[in-house]
């Protein structure tokens, strides 16, 4: 009988450490949510830029655009691909720029420049 209780005890507590472990294995090895491209985008900024944004990141317009002339000269010169992500962080405008824009690559991790709506910065 001592050796029955001993065996449920002992059995018990091996069934709770197996499932402690795969909880914490599991809980480690979950899926890292990939930030938002207006997080990709706020992330890349100097803290004075960051001073522009009286709100939130996400107080901003995310929109697929073409990579024309005027997107071109603020971006990666070697980026090869005919559209970009453009974040326009909104009230961020001043007496002599417009907004702050931020463009992210297709793959919506990469930073590839940034600039005003008005006046470019490099």
């Amino acid at each position: 009988m001592r050796g029955s209780i001993k065996l449920l005890i002992f059995g018990g507590l091996g069934v709770f450490l197996i499932f402690k472990v795969t909880g914490i294995v599991s809980f480690y090895s979950a899926p890292v949510k990939p930030l938002s491209i207006e997080m990709v985008a706020y992330n890349s900024l100097t803290d004075a830029e960051r001073e522009l944004i009286k709100v939130s990141p996400k107080d901003s317009i995310v929109k697929k655009v073409p990579v024309k002339d005027d997107i071109k000269s603020s971006i990666d010169k070697i980026y090869n691909k005919d559209e970009v992500y453009s974040v326009t962080f909104n009230n961020t405008n001043s007496d002599s720029s417009g907004n702050l824009v931020v463009y992210v690559g297709l793959d919506k991790k990469s930073v590839l420049g940034k600039g005003f709506t008005n006046n470019s910065i490099h």
